[in-house]
């Protein structure tokens, strides 16, 4: 925003690409990225990736990651509106693990209220009660997840759909 508010309209990791503009011949995105966890990304310039959508697996695999991602964006915005900072990020650190190798995933109070849109404290008291539950242990900087099937329980409908529909759109692109 103008003000310099922020909040997270998507996640990804090795499950898809970014900017989705240039999918649309467009070279420059409106968006900005953050590498959230340490890890490896691949980068490619605007015009290879131009060339590589002339091939058919290529660009179906681009498609269906927009596709993958549009969904996400849509809970997202719906989980955003109805459920009670709790549920949400219960929601982002499932979404988070789904994406690193491991159980830990670390982030900071403060970026994590930046994603979710809250204040800093309503995050301390979340992960309290996420740490009560037993489904995570909170240190400074770093977050373990310790019983991920309660934790997906614990978040109810507000996680596994978009999870669901990534999967059914790439399971015939890897057998």
């Amino acid at each position: 925003m103008p003000d310099g508010r922020r909040a997270e309209a998507g996640i990804f990791g090795f499950d898809g690409y970014i900017p989705t503009t240039a999918i649309a011949e467009v070279e420059t995105s409106s968006h900005d990225v953050w590498m959230q966890v340490a890890g490896d990304a691949y980068r490619m310039e605007y015009r290879s990736f131009r060339a590589a959508m002339d091939t058919k697996n290529f660009s179906k695999l681009v498609i269906r990651c927009i596709e993958a991602f549009s969904v996400q964006l849509s809970h997202t915005a719906v989980s955003n509106a109805v459920h009670d900072v709790n549920h949400r990020l219960a929601r982002w650190l499932l979404m988070c693990h789904d994406r690193v190798t491991g159980n830990e995933i670390e982030l900071t109070h403060d970026f994590i209220a930046t994603m979710l849109a809250v204040r800093r404290p309503s995050v301390t008291t979340s992960l309290h009660i996420l740490e009560g539950h037993g489904f995570i242990k909170a240190e400074r900087g770093l977050i373990t997840i310790r019983n991920r099937v309660a934790l997906e329980e614990f978040a109810q409908d507000a996680y596994g759909k978009p999870e669901s529909e990534y999967r059914r759109l790439m399971k015939d692109l890897f057998q």
